[in-house]
């Protein structure tokens, strides 16, 4: 079993770091302060590449691997996790589902404008009462001759009111649960989509997240993606590689973390010498490293998995639970090893602390994830 990163591996995780520095690092704090979307950042992340990930060059894509793309997402993460997020919705959520089920003409018009920075795709699922519970979907989809008419509402969609692409999961058939649930392809401009106004959150402001209504929005029946009844199964394929990134966003946040406080309690003199002298405060050093290490391990193995066109469900599935939950543990050590001042926004650690919360919740709960487990492993 070889643990060492391709020459390649290596050199993205390095460009995509030295990126970070320049681009992202002096606005990270700013950006959450002001609740504002980094637009500024877009078009450089695009430039690099970062929206490329696991895409065919013809459409102008890097068409590096999995493990490069889960490499770059945790080193976008240590310093932002909105830029992360950001990142995710386009290379794990919304191109992957067009380049698969979106016919020829939608492929060849949308792809490279998502890929260049020049449109941000958008992925419509949750809704005010069908978070976790899919079957509870109430946005509806009706086929009048050729075309269809959407109604209803979505909530908590990443990056909404920058969007120009949105894969919107609807019910054509209600009557048969999650299999009469189908995807569609929405396009920023057509008549009755509304985005709403940003949440006020915890966390992860520079990423806004807004309802989105559709009232009577007419799209063309070739917006259709794959076949009527596939769009839970497509949500499903989506969401294994959304866990995924989420899961390299939270090692990121952990990661982080752990440096900060390191550098920290190496600094802080009580008692006449540094508090990482302590045997108390190594102890909990130790146990924040070793589950940031154990959290890279399941990251990279359900990325190596993806990479070799394995099945990955369950270990996407691992990878989004323990890393989430060692981001909140790592986060949680290092505000309480920092003490009054890991409670004020002069140090990361706050920050830090905030954003990991997200990450127990979004695309699965902690909870789901769980059941995810559980059901692979009792077949």
């Amino acid at each position: 079993m070889d643990f060492s990163l391709t020459e390649e591996q290596s050199l993205i995780k390095g460009m995509v770091k030295e990126f970070v520095e320049q681009h992202v690092a002096p606005i990270a704090a700013e950006i959450d302060r002001e609740h504002r979307f980094p637009s500024e950042s877009i078009k450089p992340m695009a430039d690099l590449g970062l929206f490329g990930f696991c895409l065919p060059e013809k459409y102008g894509a890097s068409n590096a691997d999995a493990i490069s793309y889960v490499l770059a997402t945790e080193e976008i993460a240590k310093v932002s996790a909105a830029h992360a997020m950001i990142i995710g919705s386009q290379c794990s959520l919304t191109i992957p589902i067009l380049l698969k089920y979106a016919n020829d003409e939608i492929k060849d018009r949308v792809i490279p404008g998502m890929i260049s920075g020049d449109k941000l795709g958008c992925f419509c699922l949750s809704e005010p009462g069908a978070g976790c519970d899919a079957a509870s979907q109430q946005t509806t989809a009706v086929r009048k001759g050729d075309t269809y008419v959407i109604n209803g509402s979505k909530l908590w969609i990443t990056a909404a009111p920058a969007g120009s692409v949105f894969i919107v999961l609807a019910m054509t058939d209600k009557s048969q649960g999650v299999k009469g649930i189908t995807a569609f392809l929405v396009e920023k401009g057509t008549p009755g989509i509304t985005i709403g106004q940003p949440e006020e959150k915890m966390g992860m402001n520079g990423s806004e997240t807004c309802a989105v209504d559709f009232c009577d929005c007419v799209i063309p029946a070739s917006n259709l993606l794959g076949k009527e009844g596939q769009g839970f199964r497509i949500a499903m394929e989506a969401l294994d590689s959304g866990r995924m990134s989420c899961a390299a966003i939270s090692l990121g946040l952990a990661q982080s973390a752990l440096d900060a406080t390191v550098k920290y309690t190496k600094e802080r003199i009580q008692f006449g010498k540094p508090i990482a002298a302590n045997q108390g405060v190594q102890w909990m050093i130790a146990d924040m490293a070793t589950r940031v290490d154990c959290a890279r391990m399941l990251v990279y193995r359900a990325a190596a998995l993806k990479d070799a066109g394995e099945k990955f469900s369950k270990e996407s599935a691992m990878a989004k639970l323990y890393c989430a939950e060692t981001a909140m543990f790592v986060t949680h050590h290092a505000v309480q090893l920092h003490g009054g001042m890991g409670y004020t926004k002069s140090y990361p650690v706050e920050r830090l602390f905030r954003e990991a919360k997200l990450t127990e919740i979004f695309e699965g709960t902690s909870e789901i994830q769980r059941i995810v487990i559980a059901k692979h492993v009792l077949g």
